[in-house]
């Protein structure tokens, strides 16, 4: 590749990263928040590395890249060419966040076994995590969890001519590479639009052996309403706060 695009790419990668993780919070739709920092680091080091590679062709000879007089190796092939693409992306078109499309397809993160678990609070609605009552559902043998209204919350992801939809989250390790959903179905309330956040109220919808693998993670809904995104999108966690 000739030594003028090599700049222009390392330039405008760099300017991408710093666009997506420093002027903006586009980067927190397909990485962790940890990963923020070392985003920045690369987008300064890219912008850097085009710079001195523009200051060192400054200071050659003009004629350097040609290896003999009259015939130049620089030609740049064609295919080289898509890889402005993706640092294009970075500044003018930012794919949308991980949703229902992802979970439909994602893997799905199996619950952790527990040997034993802690008296539930006696609030009602119960806030828990999908982990939490997906793991009360299928391995609490005490069934404590029959009969109580708990209260969690996912964005939605429907199926289509299904008198139920899933509320789900999505989690990453790293980034959206190694994302894996958790679901809980949903009965008895219509399904809002697909990725619309929501917090729902209901009871475990029976279904198999409580307390047993046979036992389905699913409710019965009572009560739906649409919440902002929470900064914790990507856990499985009870939410604390929206992004900015």
């Amino acid at each position: 590749m000739r030594r003028p695009l090599q700049v222009t790419l390392l330039v405008l990668s760099g300017l991408g990263l710093l666009h997506a993780s420093l002027f903006t919070d586009l980067c927190l739709r397909y990485v962790k928040p940890g990963m923020r920092p070392m985003l920045v680091a690369s987008g300064f080091l890219l912008i850097l590395l085009g710079i001195a590679e523009a200051w060192s062709r400054a200071r050659q000879n003009p004629h350097a890249e040609n290896d003999h007089p009259g015939h130049s190796h620089s030609r740049v092939p064609r295919v080289a060419w898509l890889l402005f693409l993706p640092a294009l992306s970075l500044l003018f078109y930012a794919p949308p966040a991980l949703g229902a499309y992802t979970a439909s397809r994602a893997d799905t993160k199996a619950v952790p076994v527990q040997d034993g678990f802690d008296p539930l609070p006696a609030t009602s609605p119960l806030p828990m995590t999908l982990t939490d009552f997906t793991t009360r559902v299928q391995q609490d043998r005490t069934r404590v969890i029959k009969g109580r209204t708990v209260q969690m919350t996912g964005f939605v992801t429907p199926h289509k001519g299904a008198e139920y939809w899933d509320l789900t989250r999505i989690m990453i390790s790293c980034c959206a590479a190694d994302a894996q959903s958790i679901k809980v179905r949903v009965y008895g309330i219509p399904a809002l639009s697909a990725n619309t956040w929501v917090t729902i109220t209901g009871t475990w919808h029976a279904s198999g052996t409580l307390g047993t693998s046979s036992a389905t993670a699913a409710l019965d809904g009572v009560t739906v309403q649409k919440v902002a995104k929470p900064v914790n999108a990507y856990q499985d966690a009870l939410p604390f706060g929206t992004p900015r």
